[in-house]
């Protein structure tokens, strides 16, 4: 991930984000990628070219590498922008779009998403499935021309502010063997009739997270995403984009730094610092390993444990710290108390370290 032309891109954007805080378009924050929704600030970053960068030129990308782009985002991460508008969309949508997408939903959707004017949520978990995916209760049901899809969602990011949402529905009875087969995935116009988007709201008052109830939806065979009855095997590769990008490690990092720069030197300060600096090497492997084009999911779960970990330290350092030795300060307050209240949902959010610890296992060939 070195190289001159990588060290330029992040001058780059290094140079961006400085005239950005200089201008005060934003301020710093915690989980930035997850409550920042700034859509002006996302039609900034798609005019420099710094959405859908993988997207091939013939759907209206820019054609470039998995290792730009790390660097194009962690740079975005590590400064708190706001970037919760397209990071659904650009992260997990455009690569599963690319894999298992038609002609017709590139098209319609890829363009617009490097333009920053398509914005997606991911409809999996639901009120009594959790991490368990496989137990997923929202049906499709065959009709004329397409599929009525019925179940509820929960903890649907963006939601009330996306255009439409990846959802993963049953559309064969349970099996009990085979719990995974028969499940398929659709995408659903989160306006259309029958969708009713209920707000989840944080206890620091925030609202990023949505119920989604669908009651009917009609879902035309072009909504089809993928294959019928493999929903389960599209949905794990999808869940490495998830697991694995910087923002697994670096949520919390603009408190790290504001606490390198404005604490005295404490003992565990140098081990986070560390194992942030591990992280990053591991999770450009998985950058790597998705450019060779190889399905990294044991590792990216690795990075999920080990950065949502990593994350929550950080968050209980920062707040040990706000006693008498450390100095009024506003801005550091309200990322302490951000860290905080968001630290419960670090671990949970795109598969509990729990379950992850299993895939882990599983993969290492471990029983």
């Amino acid at each position: 991930m070195s190289g001159p032309d990588l060290g330029l891109l992040r001058a780059e954007v290094r140079e961006f984000l400085a005239g950005q805080l200089a201008a005060g378009a934003f301020r710093p924050s915690v989980d930035s990628w997850l409550c920042g929704w700034d859509e002006d600030f996302t039609a900034a970053l798609a005019r420099r070219g710094w959405l859908g960068m993988t997207v091939p030129k013939e759907y209206g990308g820019h054609g470039r590498s998995f290792h730009e782009r790390f660097v194009v985002t962690e740079e975005l991460l590590a400064a708190g922008a706001p970037v919760a508008a397209h990071w659904i969309a650009d992260r997990q949508i455009v690569p599963s779009l690319l894999k298992y997408g038609t002609e017709q939903q590139k098209s319609e959707f890829l363009p617009r998403i490097v333009r920053g004017e398509c914005f997606f949520g991911i409809g999996m978990s639901e009120p009594d499935s959790g991490s368990d995916l496989a137990s997923v209760r929202t049906r499709g049901v065959r009709v004329e021309g397409g599929w009525s899809i019925t179940g509820t969602k929960v903890w649907t990011s963006g939601a009330h502010r996306a255009h439409a949402f990846i959802v993963l529905a049953r559309t064969e009875p349970v099996d009990p063997s085979h719990r995974h087969d028969g499940l398929s995935q659709f995408i659903v116009d989160l306006h259309a009739p029958g969708v009713d988007v209920r707000p989840i709201i944080s206890m620091n008052g925030g609202h990023h997270f949505n119920e989604v109830v669908l009651d009917e939806v009609f879902v035309p065979d072009a909504m089809v995403f993928g294959t019928i009855g493999q929903g389960w095997a599209q949905v794990t590769s999808e869940l490495s984009f998830e697991r694995s990008g910087p923002e697994r490690f670096l949520s919390t990092f603009p408190l790290l730094a504001h606490a390198v720069e404005s604490t005295s030197a404490e003992p565990g300060l140098g081990r986070l610092i560390a194992r942030v600096a591990g992280l990053h090497h591991m999770s450009t492997a998985v950058a790597d390993a998705l450019q060779r084009g190889e399905n990294p999911d044991v590792s990216a779960a690795v990075v999920k444990v080990l950065g949502t970990t990593v994350e929550g330290d950080i968050a209980e350092f920062a707040d040990q710290q706000t006693g008498d030795n450390t100095p009024p300060d506003a801005v550091w307050a309200d990322l302490v108390a951000t860290a905080v209240d968001q630290r419960p949902g670090f671990t949970l959010r795109g598969g509990t370290n729990e379950v992850l610890r299993g895939v882990i296992a599983r993969g290492l060939g471990m029983r």
